[in-house]
């Protein structure tokens, strides 16, 4: 073959992969969400009072979700938020208050704090619930448990819920421990993998297939589904889903990265590269050098002041972290060999987020990567069963 030839196969080549030939992804542009198809849903919305489950990412192209439905008539009447809120700039943990929306004056009702669960006076005189928000994939990402408690409350109250499907960034893998029911919370309700490949909608009739919802109850639930998308699909957000997963790089890195909030070491909030990086003041290894401060969307961030050394991920090339479809336990196991003899290393958030007791413990006892990885692998193949049951799109390969 000459080399010609060969550079035009090695071109077409990586472009049927999905790559181009700069080392870089190449992201869909042809995929349609739930929310743009209004075609076919707002027939369905015509002469109802309707709430919305809604945030910065419900966008319809250029255009919010609740312009959308107010312009062409819709009775919307209050909009519920998850965490960040309706505009998507409060910090993680942040209590969100209820509010009126200056714009339309819509109710604005927080679904975090105390008040995570729609009650029945919120959902007086609502005929259907619509649910748009963008996913990432992970577990402990609460959007999906707010999900969770929406679906719930609809159920209870004789409501039917309309998801609105978005791609999942991460929806091209499987991978990482699966929840035990013990260690259950709004960071993992379900004993589902750390990263679990369904959209929100398939996630939402899983729930319900499952049975999932308080005493087995199930939500009368459709789904309006992407169009040109499956889980081979690499699809990068126009919009960003929280304030601290600002581009599609931080995004692919968060399933890896996300364990070490439950640990000493910053994964960068209170800079410009959030989950991005990750370091320590004692990482003695790391070549890069980052400094906390106080943000939008990261107001008390941790290690603030503080120069943490580290790595800077920023360098590494998306391909790879594309290509292995799995998270990477390397920065974790490192950062504990290196860290932890001078104070400790884990907190108590990490047993939330891990979803049971095992991972601390391996780490602690040193064992090796593949003998993690390994114990996991029976219980990945267990939901794969489950989760089979309700894709809406071909899977990955």
């Amino acid at each position: 073959m000459s080399v010609r030839k060969f550079k035009l196969f090695f071109i077409i080549f990586t472009l049927m992969l999905g790559v181009n030939t700069f080392g870089q992804p190449q992201f869909s542009t042809q995929v349609i969400t739930g929310a743009e198809q209004t075609d076919i849903y707002l027939p369905y919305l015509q002469g109802k009072n309707v709430a919305l489950v809604a945030n910065q990412s419900s966008m319809v192209k250029n255009t919010h979700l609740v312009d959308t439905l107010l312009t062409s008539g819709i009775s919307l009447t209050k909009v519920f938020c998850p965490e960040h809120g309706f505009r998507g700039s409060a910090d993680a943990g942040e209590n969100i208050n209820s509010a009126i929306d200056n714009k339309t004056g819509l109710p604005l009702i927080s679904l975090y704090g105390k008040n995570k669960k729609p009650t029945a006076d919120q959902l007086n005189n609502i005929e259907i619930v619509v649910f748009d928000i963008q996913d990432v994939g992970v577990r402990f990402y609460t959007y999906i448990s707010t999900l969770h408690y929406v679906m719930e409350a609809c159920a209870e109250n004789h409501i039917p819920v309309l998801v609105l499907d978005r791609p999942n960034p991460n929806g091209f893998y499987v991978d990482g421990p699966v929840l035990d029911t013990a260690a259950r919370s709004f960071v993992g309700m379900h004993q589902i993998p750390l990263v679990h490949g369904m959209t929100i909608g398939e996630y939402a009739l899983m729930v319900n297939g499952e049975k999932w919802l308080k005493n087995e109850e199930q939500c009368n639930v459709s789904v309006i589904p992407c169009k040109n998308y499956d889980h081979n699909t690499l699809y990068e957000l126009p919009v960003k889903p929280s304030p601290n997963l600002p581009n599609i790089r931080s995004v692919l890195l968060y399933p890896s990265l996300g364990l070490f909030e439950g640990t000493i070491v910053s994964v960068g909030r209170g800079t410009d590269f959030p989950f991005q990086v990750y370091g320590h003041p004692n990482y003695r290894k790391g070549k890069f050098e980052f400094t906390p401060t106080p943000k939008q969307g990261a107001k008390n961030p941790k290690l603030k002041g503080e120069k943490c050394k580290g790595d800077d991920l920023r360098l590494i090339d998306l391909n790879e972290v594309i290509s292995k479809k799995q998270i990477n336990l390397t920065y974790l196991l490192e950062s504990h060999k290196e860290l932890n003899k001078k104070s400790a290393f884990f907190n108590a958030y990490f047993y939330r987020l891990a979803g049971s007791s095992a991972l601390q413990s391996q780490i602690e006892n040193n064992t090796s990567e593949e003998d993690i990885r390994t114990s996991w692998q029976h219980d990945i193949a267990e939901f794969k069963k489950i989760r089979k049951q309700y894709l809406l799109y071909k899977d990955f390969e």
